[in-house]
């Protein structure tokens, strides 16, 4: 079955909790078509139509990213596998992104933290995959990669939770594979498995290293939702068209990447049944370790096996 969530404020909310309600309930494998607002809770489908901005329904003493959700899935249960299928991500006509003036770790490195936030505003072309920029009297052009930053399910962890760090069950992952074509795997810790979507980037990165991708609105996500019994994970894993990926998540970029780079040792000894010294002897001649992104707080790092780097 296919089900359309329209934009209002009461699908939308700016954190993760597991006591929060439902907006939509399915059955595995249903289809869901929605659109997402961009990182100010606004909405423009044309230069014609005026920016609407949307509130989240739950009310939160500080906002997080608007996300899309929760989403009830009915054979949903602690210790399964959301599987998630992105069937097509369709960016609108604008985005925006900044950098500089606010305190963080990259702008002291810098010297970027005193001084005026700059901000770049980018017009979309889906057409032709570029988003154009103007800065001074030069207008700079860059390619189009398409993605979700933050899809996850509710935490087993009681009260509120910030949508800004990536987390077992997902969240803000801001991984720059997760393009049209992917299919990522989120732990399951609660009933229903309550998933939330949003945070539509047009293009970023590794690293989102000023903070923010080109941040923008979504005219259409097309999502498949399965559960998968025959699956158990601790952290995130995906399909993607770069290849099988892993996920490590730490404030600390050493552990980050012991998380990402133990996930994928673990998948080449599923796939191809070796032991796991061999199995990271085989990584250590086809995986690459990315920096997912560094400025959520937590510190996300990806691993790459390539579509058939192993034969």
């Amino acid at each position: 079955m296919i089900h359309t969530l329209t934009l209002k404020n009461q699908n939308l909310h700016g954190s993760f909790g597991n006591e929060y309600q439902p907006i939509l309930t399915i059955d595995s494998g249903d289809s869901i078509r929605l659109q997402t607002p961009d990182i100010q809770w606004g909405y423009s489908s044309s230069t014609d139509e005026e920016r609407v901005v949307f509130q989240s329904r739950d009310n939160e003493k500080k906002q997080g990213h608007p996300i899309v959700g929760p989403i009830e899935v009915k054979q949903a249960k602690p210790g399964m596998v959301l599987e998630v299928k992105l069937n097509d991500i369709v960016p609108g006509w604008y985005g925006r992104n900044w950098a500089g003036g606010n305190k963080s770790w990259q702008n002291d490195q810098l010297g970027l933290t005193c001084g005026d936030r700059i901000q770049l505003d980018w017009a979309l072309n889906f057409n032709t995959m570029t988003g154009t920029c103007q800065i001074a009297d030069r207008s700079f052009h860059v390619a189009l990669n398409p993605f979700i930053g933050l899809m996850g399910t509710a935490p087993a962890e009681s009260g509120i939770h910030s949508t800004s760090p990536p987390r077992y069950c997902g969240g803000n992952i801001d991984c720059k594979e997760l393009v049209r074509g992917s299919t990522l795997y989120l732990p399951i810790s609660v009933e229903g498995a309550l998933f939330s979507i949003g945070d539509g980037h047009a293009v970023q990165g590794d690293g989102e290293v000023s903070g923010t991708a080109i941040e923008c609105p979504m005219d259409l996500v097309d999502i498949t939702l399965t559960v998968r019994e025959d699956l158990q994970l601790k952290l995130p894993r995906a399909n993607s068209p770069a290849g099988w990926i892993t996920f490590g998540f730490n404030e600390d970029l050493n552990l980050a990447t012991g998380e990402a780079l133990n996930g994928m040792v673990e998948l080449i000894q599923e796939i191809h049944g070796v032991e796991k010294a061999e199995a990271l002897a085989l990584a250590s001649v086809t995986v690459d370790l990315r920096i997912t992104q560094c400025v959520n707080g937590v510190k996300g790092v990806h691993a790459v096996l390539p579509h058939g780097a192993i034969r």
